[in-house]
């Protein structure tokens, strides 16, 4: 209340001294000014009175406050944004834009200001007021906006001003209405809901990330769940045979499934392992095989000292082996070779295991479950910068090629010739 009255004394009391001081003049140049004179001064108090009055109820209703800051034609806000400074004035300007009745707008990123110019409301249409009417007449038809945005570290500060395109003076006389007041507001809510806007894509673009890496993560332990007791089944199978048959053979093939164990469980949640690690296990489970096929497994191993350090998903390179015994050289009545070459190629690594064994034909009874699991893993894992390709090796057998990229580090050496490269498509 004492804000309001405030307001109306300071507008009464600025038109009171112009029209006292008036009179001064006009007494003093032409006389007594007579009762027209006051009968104009008491109608212009009144349209000031009136002018006030209009200009704090539209105030109430808009702010539905009324104090020295709200009652004011310049308004001042102070928004802190939690974007970078780019961001920010795109938000600014778009918020600028889309006020209504906005016309020049002037936009200087180099500077980070924007400058604009607002229509007041027009009661008369475009229609020119009675010359009668000195309020309207002289009445001020625009207001200016001034958006500056300073830069700060991840966050940017805006300082935004709304007053009256006229000097300071007419604020002495005339009101706006909380023209200005209703500006600023729209402004610092359009940032608002930009900002929170923002705020809301990022969040729900996180939970659907985090939510599709739980979802591959999942379906990662469940391949690799369903590689690891494979082999487990068959090595215990056959040590149960052999102890009845062949107690030594039986003693020597546990001895290697304690070390296959020792090197495979402590890792067997982890879906990445190293190509130095996949090495041992194969050799392991290789081991455990020829206590079975004896001389009709042979292996031949090519694998620069440098990529030992590669990282390999977990049981990847025994499944190759693993099906390149069961569907090529098992069934092979004089058995074979199996080979396992590694190379650097700059930005990407293969690794390939090739057997000569039987190659594709229609005696195989595979379920291709191991293949489609790795196909698989490869995806999850990598997306489109790994790659799985299985082909006839020359002149009997498959050649399965693995093509991983490498992590950043100095360029491998070339690859050495070995005897096993020739022996795969």
């Amino acid at each position: 209340m004492s804000a309001s009255l405030y307001f109306v004394i300071r507008i009464l009391f600025a038109w009171g001294m112009a029209l006292l001081v008036t009179m001064i003049m006009w007494t003093e140049l032409f006389g007594s000014p007579g009762s027209l004179y006051g009968l104009c001064t008491v109608v212009l108090l009144v349209l000031a009175l009136t002018s006030s009055v209009t200009h704090i109820r539209r105030v109430k209703l808009i702010a539905g406050r009324l104090d020295s800051d709200t009652l004011s034609s310049r308004q001042r806000r102070q928004i802190e944004v939690p974007l970078d400074t780019g961001e920010t004035f795109a938000l600014v300007e778009h918020a600028v834009r889309d006020l209504p009745r906005v016309e020049g707008i002037e936009s200087a990123p180099g500077s980070l200001q924007i400058r604009a110019k607002v229509r007041r409301i027009d009661p008369y249409e475009g229609r020119k007021p009675s010359r009668w009417n000195v309020f309207a007449r002289f009445a001020i038809k625009r207001n200016q906006v001034l958006a500056t945005i300073t830069p700060g570290a991840g966050t940017s500060s805006v300082m935004l001003l709304c007053e009256p395109d006229a000097g300071a003076w007419v604020d002495l006389f005339a009101v706006d209405e909380g023209s200005n007041y209703e500006n600023a507001e729209a402004i610092s809510r359009a940032l608002v809901l930009a900002v929170a806007g923002q705020r809301r894509d990022e969040q729900a673009a996180a939970e659907q990330s985090a939510t599709e890496k739980e979802l591959a993560v999942a379906r990662l332990n469940l391949l690799h769940a369903q590689v690891e007791p494979h082999f487990l089944y068959n090595t215990l199978a056959s040590a149960q045979v052999l102890t009845r048959t062949d107690p030594p053979r039986a003693d020597v093939m546990i001895g290697h499934l304690i070390q296959y164990l020792r090197r495979s469980l402590p890792s067997t949640d982890d879906a990445i392992s190293t190509l130095g690690e996949e090495l041992e296990r194969t050799q392991a489970y290789l081991e455990i095989l020829r206590l079975r096929m004896g001389d009709r497994l042979a292996l031949q191993m090519e694998v620069p000292f440098e990529l030992r350090s590669l990282p390999l998903p977990s049981m990847m390179l025994q499944t190759l082996v693993e099906n390149a015994i069961k569907h090529g050289l098992e069934p092979k009545p004089g058995g074979g070779t199996i080979w396992i070459l590694a190379r650097g190629f700059g930005d990407h690594a293969t690794l390939t295991v090739a057997d000569d064994g039987q190659g594709f034909n229609t005696h195989s009874h595979g379920t291709g479950i191991g293949l489609a699991n790795l196909r698989e893993r490869l995806r999850l894992m990598y997306g489109a910068a790994a790659s799985f390709a299985i082909v006839s090796n020359f002149p009997s057998g498959v050649a399965a090629t693995i093509t991983l990229p490498l992590p950043a580090s100095p360029p491998l050496p070339p690859p050495l010739p070995g005897r096993g490269e020739g022996r795969t498509a």
